[in-house]
């Protein structure tokens, strides 16, 4: 029996606009996540992970890029690399990208990027399929509860990288190399 093609969501989910009676909070559960669950990932060194094992103890941060071989990934990627590891660990949340070729890419795509964190591949594209994907997607969910969900409309429809870590709860960071300028 063939599966039931779901609509992939294709608005962008923030929890903290929505008032209980607008945006309930069941609406937010993403029944693709348990579908997606027990699919396998890869790390850099070859070792499998269900992607439920990611997200079901803490807040993670999961961003799927469309391939290491895109250019606007690689710099997507290269600025999540400038997070410090302590904003997210007092934040208690987690940072992980997935893409989609095989794993030995890993290792050489994370030292192109300076990238620290958690990187797993989905070769096959199962939890891409699963999950509706035919581009990139940045989510953050705990559980099988997303509070943020963003679906990009082309390469260019990225997540600006601090709207992410605030909806994960992480403190906001200044990316530039200019001093920046508070109004009081």
């Amino acid at each position: 029996m063939a599966a039931a093609t779901r609509t992939p969501v294709t608005q962008q989910i923030n929890v903290e606009e929505h008032t209980e009676e607008v945006f309930p909070a069941a609406a937010l559960f993403h029944p693709d996540l348990e579908l997606a669950a027990d699919c396998l990932l890869w790390d850099r060194h070859g070792r499998s992970r269900r992607f439920g094992d990611l997200y079901r103890e803490r807040k993670t941060i999961v961003v799927f890029v469309r391939n290491f071989l895109c250019y606007t990934c690689k710099e997507y990627v290269e600025d999540l690399a400038k997070i410090p590891s302590s904003a997210l660990e007092d934040a208690n949340v987690r940072l992980i990208v997935i893409g989609q070729l095989s794993y030995i890419h890993i290792e050489h795509f994370c030292s192109l990027t300076g990238y620290p964190y958690e990187m797993y591949v989905d070769t096959d594209r199962t939890i891409y399929s699963k999950l509706g994907m035919k581009k990139g997607e940045t989510s953050t969910s705990s559980g099988n509860r997303v509070q943020f969900l963003h679906r990009d409309m082309n390469r260019l429809d990225q997540t600006p990288i601090n709207s992410l870590l605030q909806n994960a709860g992480v403190q906001a960071l200044h990316f530039g190399d200019r001093p920046v300028i508070v109004d009081v």
